[in-house]
């Protein structure tokens, strides 16, 4: 008799996935403490676990009225799910963070048609993460050609131009260049816990005249009587969340016009996985000003939206930049992520970080003048890396972990 063979599909939505099937490809080890180490399997991330990503979904935020029709990849062996890959066909290059819009308007301008598209991403996450989704009992390199593979067949079965891959491992990134995929790089800034027992022991890497200036904004700050606040879990009440919210339109309306989260999602993550969210609120007066949500994996702290309905000096770089440093210090956890862009968080103890991203493209003259500016483009960040490391805020010898 024949063994079964392994069959790939794609599914419109993570509800046709059951949820634990789903997580022991994504996070086999499930959720642990900070700071824990994971006995099998990668470390824990919040942002492909089925609960994140079926609050995008339920919520109405990733759906394909808004443009992120799910596609979601799925392999397995008769009925039993051994990979997946969070996937969807889009309309539009908004909530990504790695920006193609140049190819797009290049290929429209010469005659082809850019969208659809097929985007393997956390939607609206900037967030480093595993993206090819296999059950760690499964041949690893074996199961993800046949993941890339799949990829490359549902962008043609979808009419799409091309599959872009973001915010992936490394070895991912690698997997997927033997299979076809132009290599991309960007850069983050992230902060490396050095075994730290405290935010001074923290500081005293520093150099005097940086250690100074934090100090000082850690201060002004909090002068004007504001007192910041750690919430998880059942510490977060609906008024919290509702003060959040608040804040997340005002600053998402004046930074992107249209917010991609609503309000229920913020619900359904409360429902969900409240326990893998740390809300920094800032109060004063007895009302809630400020705040900056994060999600709490097994070794690193993501630091994602921010908002205020007053603004005082410093306080954006205290609630989101050096309360993370502290809770990561507290809770043992080997990184903080926060989030896209920003070279003024390089003074503040965040370093460069590269970032990878893949992209299949189908049209093989666009895909050559793609894979000529990315030669140019890695060669660049890879300079820019070294330059900014190099203006660091740390003390001659100490060395810092990038």
């Amino acid at each position: 008799m024949a063994s079964p063979e392994i069959t790939l599909e794609a599914v419109p939505g993570i509800s046709e996935i059951p949820a634990a099937a789903w997580d022991a490809c994504a996070n086999p080890a499930g959720r642990l403490a900070p700071g824990s180490s994971p006995a099998c399997g990668p470390s824990f991330n919040p942002f492909v676990s089925h609960a994140f990503l079926s609050a995008c979904e339920a919520s109405g935020s990733a759906t394909l009225r808004t443009g992120w029709a799910p596609r979601h990849l799925v392999a397995k062996l008769g009925d039993e799910v051994l990979g997946v890959v969070p996937c969807y066909l889009k309309s539009h290059s908004q909530g990504e963070y790695v920006f193609d819009r140049g190819w797009a308007d290049a290929y429209e301008r010469a005659g082809g048609r850019y969208y659809p598209k097929l985007q393997v991403s956390v939607p609206f996450t900037p967030a480093t993460g595993p993206r090819l989704l296999i059950r760690p009992d499964q041949d690893r390199e074996m199961l993800g050609n046949a993941l890339a593979q799949g990829l490359k067949a549902l962008c043609g079965i979808s009419e799409a131009s091309s599959v872009h891959v973001t915010f992936a491992k490394q070895a991912e990134w690698e997997l997927l260049a033997a299979q076809g995929f132009l290599q991309r790089t960007d850069q983050q800034f992230h902060w490396h816990n050095q075994g730290f027992s405290s935010f001074d022991d923290f500081l005293a890497t520093m150099n005097s005249r940086h250690r100074k200036s934090i100090k000082r904004e850690r201060r002004d700050a909090i002068s004007a009587g504001i007192t910041i606040h750690w919430l998880t879990g059942k510490d977060i009440t609906e008024d919290a969340w509702d003060a959040f919210f608040d804040f997340y339109m005002d600053t998402g309306s004046r930074k992107w016009g249209r917010p991609y989260l609503n309000r229920k999602f913020f619900s359904l993550i409360d429902e969900s996985m409240a326990d893998d969210v740390l809300l920094v609120m800032a109060k004063r007066d007895g009302r809630w000003i400020a705040g900056a949500i994060n999600f709490i994996g097994s070794d690193t702290l993501f630091g994602r939206n921010w908002g205020a309905i007053e603004h005082h000096p410093f306080l954006h770089f205290e609630v989101c930049y050096y309360q993370a440093i502290d809770f990561a210090i507290q809770h043992k956890l080997a990184v903080v992520e926060a989030g896209a862009q920003g070279e003024h968080k390089i003074v503040r103890g965040y370093l460069p970080q590269t970032t990878y991203s893949a992209h299949y493209i189908a049209d093989r003259g666009l895909r050559r003048a793609i894979d000529d500016y990315l030669k140019r483009e890695r060669a660049y960040v890879e300079q820019a890396g070294r330059e900014l490391a190099e203006s660091g805020p740390f003390r001659k010898g100490m060395d810092e972990q990038s």
